[in-house]
C-alpha cells in the first residue's frame, strides 16, 4: 500500500517492452475498478512484497491493515512533502487493495479524480527510471508519444505487424544443458519431433541462440547428424513395414492356394497297432464322420476322409454304430475298414427279437461272461430310462421286454452293459412318444400304452410279411372282445406260449398247451399276456395303430414257413388247418 491507503495500481510499462501499449485500444484504456496511478500510465514494478504501511509527517511508518483504513478517523493535520521512493511503497501486482477512508482534510477520500492527491503534492523522484515521478502528484506527466523520438502510439492487436514489434528483451541465461540430447518435448514422439525446415533455420542463427530450437547440441547448435539419423530410421521403418506386408501376403496366399487346390493332409498306410473305438451316430454325414475320426486320431484331416469316401463307390453306405479302427490310418484305408463288417463293434437289434437274445450278443461284444447283461437288466432296469407307464404288471417276466428298440447300437470292449442298454431304451421311449400311445390306446379300447406295445409285439411275432401285419392286428382286436362268438376273448397264440418257454416251435401239442397255466399262455388265459413278448419294429407298430376292418378272426401259416392265410369263421379255419397239416406231413 502507498500513502493513505492508495494502492500503487498497475505496474508501469517500459517503452522497450514488446507488449508496450497493450492496455487496450489506443494503449490508454484504464484498469477496471480504479484510476491508474501516475497520469494514467500503468505500473509494472517488480518489487518484493512489503507490508502495508502508512507514512506520517515525521517519516515514521505505522502499520495499518485494511480494516483500520475503513473504520478509523484520522486527525486533521498537514503533511509535509516527502520524497516518493517507489521501492518503499510497493506490493506485487495483482494484490492491490483500494480502500477509501473518509477524512475531512481530503477531498472525498483524498482523491480528486485526476490521479493526484488533493492536498499533499509530492516532489519528483529523481531516481524514477521512467521519469514518471518528475513532478509531484498532480503535476503534468511527461508525454512519451509527443516527442520527435517517441515510440509510435500502440495499436489494437488486430492492426499490428510482426515486423514492427520491437525485439524482446533477451531472456536470462538458462542453466547449462547436459551434453546428451534430452529429445523432444514430453508427449511428442521422436519420429515427428526432428527434421524439417526448423532444424535448418537453427544453423543460420547469427547469435547462436540454439537454446530453444536446437536443444540437443552444445552451445545451442542443432545436431544435424541426429536429424539425418532420424530420417534414416524412418525410412528403415517404412521398408520393414512394406517388407512385412509383402511377406504376410505371400504367406497367406500360399496357404490359401494350398488349402484350395492342394491335397488334404493325410496319413499313409493301414495305421498303427493301436486300436480305438469310434461311435458314429444315426444320420451322420461324411464331414461329421471325418471330424469324429480325426478327434480319435484315426485320420489326419476331415477333408482327406471326405475325399476318400466320395471316391469310394460304397462310401455312402457307412452305417451308424461303433467301429474298432486303427490310429493314424490313411483316409482310404479308414473308409475301406468301416465298410468291412469285421470292424463294426455294434449290437444290432432285429424287429421281433427277444431280450434274452440281445443280452447274449451284448455279452459277446463287450467280452463279458454269459449272463452278465441279463443280471444287470433285472437289477437296474429302473435306472435305464423306461417310460413311467412301463412295467405296470408284477407278472411281467422282463421289464425291458419291448423297450430295446430295433436298430444298431455301439457295443465295443471297454463299454459297460448299462451304457448299451440305456441307448436302446432311449430309442424306444423316443419312438413311442412320437406316436402318442396313450391316446391311441384309448381309441383302440386298450388299457394303457403298454398294451399297445404288447399287441405290436404279437403282430411282429405272428406276421410274416408287411401285408400280414394289419390283418394280424385286426385278429388281435377282434379276439380281445370277450363277447365275440368265435373265441370269446381267448387269443390262442403259439407265440405267447413259445415266449414263456423261450422256444420257437410251430407244432405244439394240445396237451402241452392246455396243461400250462402261465399268464403268458393265451390258450388258458383270456386277454393279452402281462407284457410284450419281443421288441416290435416300427412297421408292426404302425400296423397295430391302423388295423384292417375285414372281420378276420383266424390265421394259419399254411406252408409252415412264410405264407399266412386268414379266415373269418371257425369252419374256414379248419380248412386252413388241414392245408397246413398236408404241407408239413402231420
Amino acid at each position: 500500500m502507498t500513502e493513505y491507503g492508495r494502492g500503487p495500481g498497475s505496474e508501469p510499462w517500459h517503452p522497450e517492452d514488446p507488449l508496450y501499449g497493450d492496455g487496450g485500444w489506443d494503449g490508454q484504456q484504464a484498469q477496471t475498478g480504479h484510476q491508474p496511478a501516475h497520469g494514467g500510465q500503468p505500473q509494472h514494478h517488480h518489487y518484493p512484497q512489503q507490508p502495508q504501511q502508512q507514512y506520517w509527517a515525521d517519516g515514521q511508518a505505522q502499520q495499518y491493515d485494511q480494516h483500520q483504513y475503513g473504520q478509523q478517523q484520522y486527525p486533521e493535520q498537514q503533511y509535509p512533502q516527502q520524497p516518493y521512493d517507489p521501492q518503499q511503497y510497493q506490493q506485487p501486482h495483482g494484490q492491490q487493495q483500494y480502500p477509501q477512508p473518509y477524512h475531512e482534510g481530503y477531498q472525498e477520500g483524498g482523491w480528486d479524480g485526476t490521479g493526484t492527491h488533493a492536498h499533499v503534492p509530492y516532489a519528483a523522484d529523481p531516481g524514477d527510471p521512467y521519469g514518471q515521478q518528475a513532478a509531484a502528484y498532480g503535476a503534468e506527466q511527461p508525454d512519451f508519444y509527443g516527442t520527435p523520438d517517441a515510440y509510435p502510439p500502440p495499436e489494437p492487436p488486430a492492426r499490428r505487424h510482426p515486423e514492427s514489434d520491437p525485439e524482446p528483451e533477451p531472456e536470462p541465461e538458462a542453466e547449462p544443458k547436459p551434453d546428451w540430447d534430452p529429445g523432444p518435448d514430453q508427449g511428442e514422439h521422436a519420429f515427428f519431433a526432428g527434421g524439417g525446415d526448423e532444424d535448418d533455420e537453427d544453423d543460420d542463427d547469427p547469435e547462436g541462440r540454439g537454446g530453444r530450437r536446437g536443444r540437443g547440441g552444445k552451445g545451442g547448435k542443432t545436431a544435424k547428424g541426429k536429424k539425418k539419423s532420424r530420417n534414416g530410421c524412418a525410412c528403415l521403418v517404412v521398408v520393414l513395414v512394406f517388407a512385412g506386408g509383402i511377406g504376410g501376403a505371400g504367406y497367406f496366399g500360399y496357404h490359401f492356394y494350398k488349402n484350395r487346390y492342394g491335397a488334404a493332409p493325410d496319413y499313409s498306410g493301414n495305421g498303427t497297432s493301436q486300436t480305438v473305438s469310434v461311435q458314429i451316430p444315426e444320420g451322420a454325414g461324411g464331414a461329421q464322420i471325418g471330424r469324429l475320426l480325426k478327434e480319435a486320431g484315426v485320420v489326419k484331416s476331415v477333408d482327406a476322409f471326405v475325399s476318400a469316401a466320395t471316391n469310394n463307390p460304397d462310401g455312402d453306405k457307412i452305417q451308424a454304430g461303433a467301429y474298432i479302427l486303427k490310429k493314424e490310418m490313411s483316409a482310404k484305408s479308414a473308409v475301406a475298414m468301416m465298410l468291412d463288417g469285421d470292424s463294426q463293434a455294434n449290437v444290432m437289434v432285429k424287429p421281433g427279437q427277444r431280450n434274452v437274445q440281445i443280452y447274449t450278443v451284448i455279452d459277446e461284444k463287450l467280452g463279458l461272461s454269459s449272463g452278465t447283461t441279463k443280471k444287470i437288466a433285472e437289477k437296474d432296469y429302473k435306472s435305464l430310462g423306461l417310460p413311467s407307464w412301463a412295467n405296470n404288471n408284477s407278472e411281467i417276466k422282463d421289464p425291458l421286454e419291448g423297450f430295446l428298440f430295433p436298430g444298431t447300437y455301439p457295443a465295443a470292449k471297454g463299454m459297460k452293459p448299462e451304457t448299451v442298454l440305456k441307448g436302446m431304451v432311449a430309442a424306444a421311449a423316443k419312438k413311442y412318444a412320437s406316436y402318442d400311445l396313450a391316446g391311441k390306446a384309448e381309441a383302440l379300447n386298450l388299457d394303457d400304452p403298454l398294451q399297445v406295445v404288447t399287441v405290436a409285439s404279437l403282430v411282429q411275432a405272428e406276421g410274416k410279411t408287411v401285408d400280414d401285419y394289419r390283418k394280424m392286428a385286426e385278429v388281435v382286436y377282434n379276439r380281445l372282445d370277450r363277447a365275440n362268438p368265435e373265441t370269446y376273448g381267448f387269443l390262442q397264440f403259439d407265440s405267447t406260449f413259445n415266449y414263456l418257454k423261450s422256444e420257437s416251435k410251430i407244432n405244439i401239442s394240445e396237451s402241452e398247451i392246455t396243461s400250462n397255466k402261465d399268464p403268458y399262455n393265451t390258450y388258458t388265459n383270456k386277454g393279452l399276456p402281462p407284457g410284450p413278448i419281443g421288441n416290435p419294429g416300427e412297421v408292426a407298430l404302425k400296423a397295430t395303430l391302423n388295423p384292417t376292418d375285414d372281420g378276420w378272426y383266424y390265421f394259419v401259416a399254411t406252408d409252415g414257413v412264410s405264407k399266412t392265410e386268414f379266415a373269418k369263421t371257425h369252419k374256414e379255419f379248419l380248412k386252413l388247418r388241414d392245408k397246413f397239416n398236408a404241407s408239413t406231413g402231420n
